[in-house]
């Protein structure tokens, strides 16, 4: 299988830890996403190590017994160890405190600790099989003090440190999930849930199993995903992963139905909002996307896999000493671990590779919906496009447009959340809500200038493609941005100007601006009046657009003296009311240019009468700088010719 075959890899810098064996203990922390090496039982030494750790934690505890579980606090302040079923030991790593261990033991009597949780800082919730224990650690004091507790049987438990949610399994089968919220030094209950299991021969007694669930947000919201084994309909055998939707509010509700038409062991994990399943047997994992358009029942979405099943790209390990390296294709995933990944001594992230995808999901339309949904898009994106404008790939207008169209609704809503937060700011609502948070631009938001500079601008370069074409696709860009209600900018109608300029298509640019399908601009009245030489129509409908833009009218003027239309610069600027505070050096020197003097003559005269109705004085103020022109008057008609004061 070729490296282009391969959509899901493992990072290039994994965590490498000593392998477990009778003296070394392996723990790994979902929270703080930590491995943790213990030798004889601390005596030894503890290395810690993570995926962002430049400089490992090292350390040595007493040797006080078996170490079931062990993690520090967020921010790494306090160390927690699990020795007994009955306490939990700390340790303080903060400056200037004591690093003597204190002990908590569990308050509900004849209770034993399952494990424990940290949810900030300073705070850790104890699970046992008899319910849970909230408590605030005081480092200073070295002690805890509970804050809340809450009886309940409990099988087993898990926690999504994304969300600070813990999920309880109660009653015989185990299916009854209990969920708990902890924040800011709050517990608070949500309701619980029933997970519905799969028919079992009635030889055997079904239950739900910790292995077959994982908790994981995905889009922003959290999920329990359930691994079915059989499926509950008797037409199909092939397991299935359940997602059901954990809100903060209301009941949770099972929103989701993962197909994968096969059956074996599986293991799961969560990248960049995708759920990822690995098959064992065949060591290949497919991916499926919840926020592509699956099969609805009028309950549930059921969804099948994005992309044919593929192994994860194999990883070469260097061994020491000789050089030698073996591929790593397969991975164990460890317990209620939804990002990672351990296999041997190493622990990875796991990524998704989206330039291999481009060519495994040939429908443009889906590929656009998945492509936008992925945190490092924007370059793989616009190679799409430009991929799909190409002589060999070329795709059809039809497809063209929908994936403009798709591009242009991320950057409309972008826009209009950036209104939205600008309105906000302006009514003075940031001060009041402190909530209120500038809008993300994610890699999903591509601009027009994203658009012309990596795909447009080199299309039309290219000489062996269609003009028509290339002239058909640009009007496309431009009439999505409109239906999406975007004001396009003026290099986009420079670029259809130009390329129909260049095919000597004049009567289809006459349509165009006539019909005002590129949209009124001073940059492209300007590129019209340019334009004269090769379209004497130019100069007029680059006129007509300027007066259309109200606020244009100096540039007008100057296009008209620029083009020596003196007389028609002076009309105009009469029509609208403004003669009365134009410069008259200014029309008096285009007038001079031209080498008409009947013209100098006739814009002298109105210029003189101005100055008689404005002031009682046909001359010139010495701030108007216009002797040189009274002079070259006097030279031309002679002094007997200037305008005399009128006396009443």
């Amino acid at each position: 299988m070729g490296e282009e075959d391969y959509y899901l890899e493992l990072c290039e810098r994994p965590v490498q830890f000593e392998k477990a064996n009778p003296v070394n203990c392996v723990f790994f922390d979902e929270a703080n996403k930590q491995v943790f090496a213990v030798r004889s039982g601390g005596a030894t030494g503890v290395v810690v190590k993570g995926p962002d750790d430049r400089n490992p934690i090292s350390f040595r505890m007493d040797d006080k017994g078996e170490v079931k579980c062990i993690k520090f606090s967020l921010e790494n302040k306090i160390l927690a160890v699990q020795r007994t079923s009955k306490t939990v030991d700390f340790c303080n790593f903060i400056p200037d405190n004591s690093q003597l261990e204190y002990t908590q033991e569990c308050k509900t009597k004849n209770a034993n600790i399952l494990g424990f949780c940290w949810t900030s800082s300073t705070e850790i919730v104890f699970i046992t099989d008899q319910g849970i224990e909230f408590y605030q650690v005081l480092p200073e004091k070295r002690s805890l003090k509970l804050l809340k507790s809450h009886n309940l049987n409990v099988n087993w438990y898990m926690y999504c440190p994304e969300s600070a949610v813990i999920l309880l399994s109660t009653t015989v089968l185990e299916n009854v999930l209990q969920p708990f919220h902890f924040r800011a030094g709050t517990m608070s209950k949500l309701p619980k849930f029933e997970i519905e299991l799969p028919a079992a021969p009635k030889s055997t007694k079904p239950s739900l199993s910790e292995r077959d669930i994982a908790m994981a947000t995905v889009y922003g919201q959290l999920y329990v995903l359930f691994l079915r084994h059989h499926s509950r309909t008797s037409n199909s055998t092939g397991a299935e992963v359940v997602l059901y939707h954990l809100p903060r509010e209301g009941a949770c509700k099972k929103m989701h139905i993962l197909k994968l038409n096969r059956t074996g062991k599986f293991a799961l994990n969560v990248v960049d909002n995708l759920v990822v399943v690995h098959h064992q047997d065949t060591e290949t994992s497919v991916i499926f996307d919840i926020k592509l358009r699956g099969e609805f029942d009028g309950s549930v979405t059921f969804h099948h896999p994005v992309l044919p099943a593929r192994s994860i790209q194999p990883y070469q390990i260097p061994i020491a000493g000789n050089g030698f390296c073996r591929g790593v294709s397969a991975a164990v995933l460890p317990r209620g671990c939804v990002l990672t990944m351990i296999f041997g001594s190493y622990l990875w992230n796991l990524q998704v590779k989206l330039e291999p995808i481009v060519n495994l999901l040939p429908d443009k339309g889906r590929l656009m919906d998945f492509l936008l949904q992925r945190k490092e898009c924007k370059m793989v994106i616009l190679s799409v496009c430009s991929q799909m404008l190409s002589e060999s790939d070329r795709a059809s207008l039809p497809v063209i447009a929908t994936v403009f169209d798709k591009l242009n609704h991320e950057y409309k809503k972008y826009l209009d959340a950036e209104q939205s937060y600008a309105m906000a700011v302006e009514a003075g609502q940031s001060r009041s809500s402190p909530l209120l948070k500038r809008p993300v631009r994610t890699q999903a938001v591509l601009d027009q200038s994203d658009v012309y500079t990596h795909v447009l601008s080199a299309f039309v370069e290219k000489k062996e493609m269609p003009h028509k074409f290339v002239i058909a696709v640009l009007m496309e860009y431009i009439r999505s941005l409109n239906q999406f209600q975007i004001a396009v900018q003026h290099y986009l109608h420079e670029l259809v100007i130009k390329t129909l300029v260049q095919h000597n298509l004049f009567y289809m640019l006459h349509q165009f601006l006539q019909y005002h399908v590129l949209s009124d601009s001073k940059p492209l009245a300007c590129l019209l009046l340019s334009l004269e030489s090769f379209y004497p129509p130019a100069h007029q409908l680059s006129l007509d657009m300027l007066k259309r833009l109200s606020t244009a009218n100096d540039e007008i003027v100057e296009v008209l003296l620029s083009k020596h239309q003196v007389l028609a610069a002076l009309r105009f600027i009469r029509g609208i009311g403004g003669h009365d505070n134009i410069s008259a050096r200014k029309f008096l020197d285009a007038a001079k240019q031209t080498e008409d003097n009947m013209l100098f003559y006739t814009i002298f005269r109105f210029f003189e009468q101005r100055n008689q109705r404005l002031r009682g004085s046909p001359n010139f103020t010495p701030g108007e700088h216009c002797e040189e022109h009274v002079a070259f008057f006097k030279q031309i008609f002679g002094d007997q010719a200037l305008m005399r004061p009128t006396t009443f």
